[in-house]
């Protein structure tokens, strides 16, 4: 599995707890050099004001875990 359908794989894990309370992630890229992953969120996580506690200590934490190349998950 290559590390963008890993990423994947995760974000899938991740969706549904996101949907329930109105948001989405997608993915947008993720550069194997840099290690950084793109995402935007969506819906309700958009506008957010925790939305960055969700991207690094939720999302980028459990992204890492499974993908060492990932070294760092951004919103855009």
């Amino acid at each position: 599995m290559t590390p963008r359908e890993k990423i994947e794989e995760v974000l899938g894990e991740i969706r549904p707890a996101l949907r329930l309370d109105g948001g989405d992630v997608e993915f947008i890229d993720f550069d194997e050099v840099s290690g950084v992953v793109q995402l935007r969120l969506v819906g309700v996580c958009e506008s957010c004001p925790i939305s960055t506690v969700t991207l690094k200590q939720g999302i980028e934490r459990r992204v890492m875990l499974a993908v060492p190349q990932v070294r760092e998950v951004q919103a855009h």
